[in-house]
Protein backbone atom coordinates (compact mmCIF):
# COMPACT_ATOMS: atom_id res chain seq x y z
CA UNK A 1 0.00 0.00 0.00
CA UNK A 2 1.57 3.27 -1.07
CA UNK A 3 1.80 6.29 1.19
CA UNK A 4 -0.62 8.38 -0.85
CA UNK A 5 -3.24 5.72 -1.33
CA UNK A 6 -6.93 6.11 -0.68
CA UNK A 7 -6.08 5.83 3.02
CA UNK A 8 -3.60 8.69 3.39
CA UNK A 9 -4.62 11.87 1.52
CA UNK A 10 -2.17 13.76 -0.65
CA UNK A 11 -0.79 17.10 0.45
CA UNK A 12 -1.53 20.26 -1.54
CA UNK A 13 1.33 22.73 -0.96
CA UNK A 14 0.83 26.49 -1.23
CA UNK A 15 1.15 28.19 -4.60
CA UNK A 16 4.07 30.52 -3.98
CA UNK A 17 3.56 32.05 -7.43
CA UNK A 18 0.56 33.95 -6.09
CA UNK A 19 1.40 37.66 -6.30
CA UNK A 20 1.26 38.24 -2.55
CA UNK A 21 3.62 35.35 -1.80
CA UNK A 22 5.84 35.99 -4.81
CA UNK A 23 6.42 39.51 -3.46
CA UNK A 24 6.99 38.39 0.13
CA UNK A 25 10.23 39.52 1.79
CA UNK A 26 12.73 37.10 3.26
CA UNK A 27 11.99 36.20 6.86
CA UNK A 28 14.08 37.87 9.52
CA UNK A 29 15.79 36.34 12.52
CA UNK A 30 17.19 37.73 15.75
CA UNK A 31 19.61 36.13 18.21
CA UNK A 32 18.30 34.77 21.50
CA UNK A 33 19.71 37.10 24.20
CA UNK A 34 20.19 34.30 26.74
CA UNK A 35 19.47 30.61 27.30
CA UNK A 36 15.71 30.12 27.47
CA UNK A 37 14.99 33.74 26.55
CA UNK A 38 13.44 34.77 23.23
CA UNK A 39 14.14 37.92 21.22
CA UNK A 40 11.45 40.56 20.86
CA UNK A 41 8.79 39.88 18.22
CA UNK A 42 9.58 36.12 18.10
CA UNK A 43 7.23 34.02 16.00
CA UNK A 44 5.27 31.36 17.94
CA UNK A 45 4.35 28.28 15.91
CA UNK A 46 1.11 26.36 15.50
CA UNK A 47 0.83 22.67 14.67
CA UNK A 48 -0.07 23.42 11.04
CA UNK A 49 2.48 23.48 8.19
CA UNK A 50 4.52 26.69 8.41
CA UNK A 51 6.87 27.99 5.75
CA UNK A 52 9.75 30.44 6.04
CA UNK A 53 10.92 32.49 3.04
CA UNK A 54 14.71 32.35 2.75
CA UNK A 55 14.72 34.79 -0.14
CA UNK A 56 14.78 34.46 -3.90
CA UNK A 57 11.53 32.51 -3.93
CA UNK A 58 12.88 29.71 -1.73
CA UNK A 59 10.30 28.73 0.91
CA UNK A 60 11.30 26.19 3.55
CA UNK A 61 8.71 24.02 5.34
CA UNK A 62 9.28 23.49 9.05
CA UNK A 63 9.68 19.69 9.29
CA UNK A 64 7.87 19.39 12.62
CA UNK A 65 5.81 22.32 13.73
CA UNK A 66 3.91 22.19 17.03
CA UNK A 67 2.05 24.46 19.39
CA UNK A 68 3.73 27.38 21.17
CA UNK A 69 7.29 26.75 19.99
CA UNK A 70 9.70 28.89 17.98
CA UNK A 71 11.64 28.36 14.78
CA UNK A 72 15.42 28.49 14.93
CA UNK A 73 17.22 28.82 11.61
CA UNK A 74 20.37 26.70 11.43
CA UNK A 75 22.30 26.62 8.12
CA UNK A 76 19.15 27.06 6.05
CA UNK A 77 17.31 24.41 8.05
CA UNK A 78 14.48 25.00 10.51
CA UNK A 79 14.54 23.55 14.00
CA UNK A 80 11.28 23.92 15.93
CA UNK A 81 12.07 24.06 19.63
CA UNK A 82 10.39 24.87 22.94
CA UNK A 83 11.39 28.29 24.32
CA UNK A 84 13.11 26.68 27.33
CA UNK A 85 15.44 24.84 24.94
CA UNK A 86 16.58 27.93 23.01
CA UNK A 87 20.24 28.78 23.57
CA UNK A 88 21.93 32.17 23.60
CA UNK A 89 22.76 33.26 20.06
CA UNK A 90 20.27 30.94 18.33
CA UNK A 91 18.81 32.71 15.30
CA UNK A 92 15.09 32.79 16.10
CA UNK A 93 12.61 33.60 13.32
CA UNK A 94 10.75 36.82 14.16
CA UNK A 95 7.42 38.17 12.90
CA UNK A 96 3.84 38.04 14.12
CA UNK A 97 1.99 37.81 10.79
CA UNK A 98 1.39 34.52 8.95
CA UNK A 99 0.27 35.39 5.41
CA UNK A 100 3.67 36.16 3.92
CA UNK A 101 3.96 39.80 4.98
CA UNK A 102 7.07 39.01 7.02
CA UNK A 103 8.23 35.96 5.08
CA UNK A 104 6.22 33.50 7.20
CA UNK A 105 3.29 31.56 5.78
CA UNK A 106 0.85 29.35 7.72
CA UNK A 107 -0.85 26.76 5.48
CA UNK A 108 -4.01 25.24 6.91
CA UNK A 109 -5.61 23.73 3.79
CA UNK A 110 -2.96 21.25 2.76
CA UNK A 111 -5.04 18.12 3.26
CA UNK A 112 -8.41 19.45 2.15
CA UNK A 113 -10.10 17.51 -0.62
CA UNK A 114 -10.38 20.23 -3.23
CA UNK A 115 -12.85 18.13 -5.21
CA UNK A 116 -15.44 18.28 -2.42
CA UNK A 117 -17.94 21.13 -2.59
CA UNK A 118 -17.60 23.82 0.03
CA UNK A 119 -19.98 23.42 2.95
CA UNK A 120 -22.70 25.93 3.63
CA UNK A 121 -21.69 28.75 5.95
CA UNK A 122 -24.46 27.62 8.32
CA UNK A 123 -25.23 24.00 9.11
CA UNK A 124 -26.39 21.87 11.99
CA UNK A 125 -24.19 19.41 13.90
CA UNK A 126 -20.89 20.72 12.52
CA UNK A 127 -18.79 19.37 15.42
CA UNK A 128 -18.67 16.10 17.34
CA UNK A 129 -20.97 15.68 20.35
CA UNK A 130 -22.64 12.78 22.16
CA UNK A 131 -25.23 12.75 19.34
CA UNK A 132 -22.67 12.42 16.56
CA UNK A 133 -22.60 9.14 14.62
CA UNK A 134 -19.03 7.90 14.44
CA UNK A 135 -19.32 5.17 11.79
CA UNK A 136 -17.17 7.02 9.27
CA UNK A 137 -14.56 7.85 11.93
CA UNK A 138 -14.29 4.17 12.85
CA UNK A 139 -13.98 3.09 9.22
CA UNK A 140 -11.24 5.68 8.66
CA UNK A 141 -9.47 4.56 11.83
CA UNK A 142 -9.46 0.89 10.79
CA UNK A 143 -7.84 1.80 7.47
CA UNK A 144 -5.32 4.19 8.98
CA UNK A 145 -4.24 1.69 11.65
CA UNK A 146 -3.79 -1.12 9.13
CA UNK A 147 -1.71 1.21 6.96
CA UNK A 148 0.38 2.63 9.79
CA UNK A 149 1.01 -0.74 11.39
CA UNK A 150 3.49 -1.34 8.57
CA UNK A 151 4.18 2.17 7.23
CA UNK A 152 3.82 4.53 10.18
CA UNK A 153 4.27 5.03 13.91
CA UNK A 154 1.23 4.44 16.13
CA UNK A 155 1.31 5.98 19.60
CA UNK A 156 -1.19 5.10 22.33
CA UNK A 157 -1.81 7.50 25.23
CA UNK A 158 -3.64 5.51 27.90
CA UNK A 159 -5.43 6.28 31.14
CA UNK A 160 -5.85 3.65 33.89
CA UNK A 161 -9.44 2.87 32.87
CA UNK A 162 -8.00 0.69 30.09
CA UNK A 163 -6.51 -1.63 32.75
CA UNK A 164 -9.60 -1.88 34.96
CA UNK A 165 -11.53 -4.30 32.73
CA UNK A 166 -10.48 -7.84 31.83
CA UNK A 167 -11.72 -7.76 28.24
CA UNK A 168 -10.18 -4.34 27.63
CA UNK A 169 -6.77 -5.45 28.94
CA UNK A 170 -6.93 -8.56 26.76
CA UNK A 171 -7.87 -6.46 23.73
CA UNK A 172 -5.09 -3.93 24.34
CA UNK A 173 -2.62 -6.78 24.74
CA UNK A 174 -3.83 -8.18 21.43
CA UNK A 175 -3.42 -4.84 19.65
CA UNK A 176 0.15 -4.49 20.93
CA UNK A 177 1.11 -8.04 20.02
CA UNK A 178 -0.43 -7.66 16.56
CA UNK A 179 1.78 -4.65 15.77
CA UNK A 180 -0.74 -1.84 16.25
CA UNK A 181 1.39 -0.05 18.86
CA UNK A 182 4.84 1.43 18.34
CA UNK A 183 4.98 3.43 21.58
CA UNK A 184 2.92 3.73 24.76
CA UNK A 185 2.56 6.89 26.85
CA UNK A 186 0.86 6.88 30.24
CA UNK A 187 1.22 7.74 33.88
CA UNK A 188 2.09 5.70 36.92
CA UNK A 189 -1.53 4.55 37.34
CA UNK A 190 -1.94 2.72 34.02
CA UNK A 191 1.18 0.63 34.51
CA UNK A 192 0.52 0.05 38.21
CA UNK A 193 -3.03 -1.16 37.79
CA UNK A 194 -2.13 -3.27 34.78
CA UNK A 195 0.55 -5.03 36.83
CA UNK A 196 -1.91 -5.27 39.72
CA UNK A 197 -4.36 -7.01 37.41
CA UNK A 198 -1.68 -9.39 36.18
CA UNK A 199 -0.67 -10.26 39.75
CA UNK A 200 -3.94 -10.13 41.71
CA UNK A 201 -6.68 -9.97 39.00
CA UNK A 202 -7.83 -6.67 40.52
CA UNK A 203 -7.83 -2.98 39.64
CA UNK A 204 -7.78 -0.73 42.69
CA UNK A 205 -8.87 -3.76 44.67
CA UNK A 206 -11.84 -4.69 42.47
CA UNK A 207 -11.96 -7.91 40.47
CA UNK A 208 -11.30 -6.91 36.85
CA UNK A 209 -14.15 -9.12 35.58
CA UNK A 210 -16.86 -9.09 38.25
CA UNK A 211 -15.89 -5.69 39.73
CA UNK A 212 -16.41 -7.22 43.16
CA UNK A 213 -14.39 -5.61 45.95
CA UNK A 214 -11.82 -8.10 47.17
CA UNK A 215 -10.87 -8.45 50.87
CA UNK A 216 -7.90 -6.18 51.61
CA UNK A 217 -7.80 -5.40 47.89
CA UNK A 218 -6.97 -1.76 48.53
CA UNK A 219 -3.44 -2.97 49.34
CA UNK A 220 -2.93 -4.69 46.00
CA UNK A 221 -1.70 -1.73 43.95
CA UNK A 222 0.62 -0.67 46.77
CA UNK A 223 1.97 -4.21 47.05
CA UNK A 224 2.73 -4.47 43.33
CA UNK A 225 4.49 -1.08 43.39
CA UNK A 226 6.58 -2.24 46.34
CA UNK A 227 7.43 -5.50 44.59
CA UNK A 228 8.40 -3.62 41.43
CA UNK A 229 10.63 -1.25 43.35
CA UNK A 230 12.20 -4.23 45.07
CA UNK A 231 12.77 -5.98 41.75
CA UNK A 232 14.21 -2.83 40.16
CA UNK A 233 11.81 -2.31 37.27
CA UNK A 234 8.80 -3.51 35.32
CA UNK A 235 10.56 -6.15 33.15
CA UNK A 236 12.27 -7.59 36.23
CA UNK A 237 8.93 -7.71 38.07
CA UNK A 238 7.25 -9.52 35.20
CA UNK A 239 10.03 -12.10 35.12
CA UNK A 240 10.33 -12.51 38.89
CA UNK A 241 6.59 -12.93 39.49
CA UNK A 242 5.96 -14.93 36.32
CA UNK A 243 3.35 -12.48 34.99
CA UNK A 244 2.14 -13.48 31.55
CA UNK A 245 -0.66 -11.14 30.46
CA UNK A 246 -1.60 -7.50 30.13
CA UNK A 247 -0.45 -4.25 28.62
CA UNK A 248 2.97 -3.91 30.23
CA UNK A 249 3.67 -7.59 29.65
CA UNK A 250 2.93 -7.15 25.93
CA UNK A 251 5.11 -4.03 25.69
CA UNK A 252 7.98 -5.81 27.43
CA UNK A 253 7.65 -8.93 25.28
CA UNK A 254 7.43 -6.96 22.02
CA UNK A 255 10.08 -4.43 23.12
CA UNK A 256 7.64 -1.53 22.68
CA UNK A 257 9.03 1.68 24.23
CA UNK A 258 6.90 3.30 26.91
CA UNK A 259 7.06 6.62 28.74
CA UNK A 260 5.47 6.89 32.19
CA UNK A 261 5.17 10.53 33.27
CA UNK A 262 4.88 11.19 36.97
CA UNK A 263 2.38 13.42 38.77
CA UNK A 264 1.98 14.84 42.25
CA UNK A 265 -0.60 12.25 43.29
CA UNK A 266 1.42 9.15 42.35
CA UNK A 267 1.76 6.25 44.76
CA UNK A 268 5.23 4.78 44.79
CA UNK A 269 5.89 5.34 41.97
CA UNK A 270 7.07 2.48 39.76
CA UNK A 271 10.82 2.64 39.02
CA UNK A 272 10.35 3.66 35.37
CA UNK A 273 8.14 6.65 36.17
CA UNK A 274 9.86 9.94 35.26
CA UNK A 275 9.34 12.34 38.18
CA UNK A 276 10.57 15.53 36.47
CA UNK A 277 7.87 17.06 34.25
CA UNK A 278 10.34 18.51 31.74
CA UNK A 279 12.30 15.26 31.47
CA UNK A 280 9.01 13.47 30.87
CA UNK A 281 8.09 16.06 28.23
CA UNK A 282 11.42 15.49 26.47
CA UNK A 283 10.88 11.71 26.54
CA UNK A 284 7.35 12.08 25.15
CA UNK A 285 8.60 14.43 22.43
CA UNK A 286 10.78 11.65 21.00
CA UNK A 287 7.58 9.83 20.06
CA UNK A 288 5.68 13.00 19.10
CA UNK A 289 8.26 13.54 16.37
CA UNK A 290 7.73 10.04 14.99
CA UNK A 291 3.96 9.77 15.40
CA UNK A 292 1.72 9.28 12.40
CA UNK A 293 -1.38 8.18 14.34
CA UNK A 294 -2.18 8.85 17.99
CA UNK A 295 -4.96 7.26 20.04
CA UNK A 296 -5.53 8.95 23.40
CA UNK A 297 -7.88 6.93 25.60
CA UNK A 298 -9.60 8.16 28.79
CA UNK A 299 -6.86 10.50 29.99
CA UNK A 300 -7.61 14.19 29.75
CA UNK A 301 -4.31 15.63 30.97
CA UNK A 302 -2.10 13.31 28.93
CA UNK A 303 -4.32 13.72 25.84
CA UNK A 304 -4.10 17.50 25.97
CA UNK A 305 -0.40 17.53 26.81
CA UNK A 306 0.61 15.16 24.04
CA UNK A 307 -1.82 16.73 21.59
CA UNK A 308 -0.02 20.04 21.95
CA UNK A 309 3.31 18.33 21.18
CA UNK A 310 2.16 16.63 17.99
CA UNK A 311 2.16 18.40 14.61
CA UNK A 312 -0.79 18.03 12.26
CA UNK A 313 1.57 16.77 9.55
CA UNK A 314 4.77 14.83 9.08
CA UNK A 315 7.49 15.19 6.43
CA UNK A 316 8.55 11.72 5.29
CA UNK A 317 12.12 10.77 4.43
CA UNK A 318 11.46 11.26 0.72
CA UNK A 319 10.10 14.77 1.33
CA UNK A 320 6.43 13.90 0.95
CA UNK A 321 4.03 15.35 3.49
CA UNK A 322 1.27 13.36 5.19
CA UNK A 323 -1.27 14.14 7.93
CA UNK A 324 -0.84 13.01 11.51
CA UNK A 325 -4.08 11.52 12.85
CA UNK A 326 -5.10 12.18 16.44
CA UNK A 327 -8.07 10.37 17.99
CA UNK A 328 -9.38 11.16 21.47
CA UNK A 329 -11.65 8.57 23.10
CA UNK A 330 -13.53 9.76 26.17
CA UNK A 331 -16.98 9.90 27.70
CA UNK A 332 -17.03 13.70 27.56
CA UNK A 333 -16.25 16.38 25.00
CA UNK A 334 -13.81 18.22 27.27
CA UNK A 335 -10.55 16.77 25.92
CA UNK A 336 -11.42 17.39 22.28
CA UNK A 337 -12.76 20.87 23.02
CA UNK A 338 -9.63 21.75 24.98
CA UNK A 339 -7.35 20.49 22.22
CA UNK A 340 -9.29 22.42 19.59
CA UNK A 341 -9.17 25.55 21.73
CA UNK A 342 -5.40 25.10 22.09
CA UNK A 343 -4.95 24.82 18.34
CA UNK A 344 -5.01 21.04 17.77
CA UNK A 345 -8.03 21.24 15.50
CA UNK A 346 -7.19 17.92 13.79
CA UNK A 347 -8.17 15.96 16.93
CA UNK A 348 -11.11 13.65 16.23
CA UNK A 349 -13.28 12.87 19.23
CA UNK A 350 -14.98 9.51 19.70
CA UNK A 351 -17.34 9.91 22.64
CA UNK A 352 -17.75 6.45 24.08
CA UNK A 353 -16.74 4.16 26.90
CA UNK A 354 -12.99 3.49 26.77
CA UNK A 355 -13.26 -0.25 27.41
CA UNK A 356 -15.94 -0.72 24.74
CA UNK A 357 -13.85 1.20 22.23
CA UNK A 358 -10.68 -0.87 22.72
CA UNK A 359 -12.56 -4.18 22.67
CA UNK A 360 -14.55 -3.29 19.54
CA UNK A 361 -11.44 -1.99 17.79
CA UNK A 362 -9.51 -5.19 18.47
CA UNK A 363 -12.44 -7.43 17.51
CA UNK A 364 -12.65 -5.66 14.15
CA UNK A 365 -8.95 -5.50 13.38
CA UNK A 366 -8.23 -9.12 14.23
CA UNK A 367 -10.94 -10.15 11.74
CA UNK A 368 -9.21 -8.13 9.03
CA UNK A 369 -5.86 -9.74 9.84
Amino acid sequence: MSLHSDVIPSYNPPDFRRPKLAAAPAAKTAPAPADGVLPENYHATSNHPEYVHLGGGEWLLAPQSRMDCVMVLRDREIDVVEPRRVRRGDQVVIGRTENGEEGIYLHIGGFLNLAEPFADKFSFRSRGTRETPFSRSYDELYQVLRHDRDHGYIVWVLGPAVAFDMDCRNAMQGLIEAGYCHALLAGNALATHDLEAARFRTGLGQNIYTQAIMPMGHYNHLDIINQARQAGGIPQTIEKLGLDDGIMYACTKKKIPFVLAGSIRDDGPLPEVIPDAYQAQDAMRVHARKATTVLAIATQLHSIAFGNMVPSYRVEGDGRVRPVYFYVVDMAEFSVDKLANRGSAQAVGLLTNAQDFVVNLWNHLKKLG
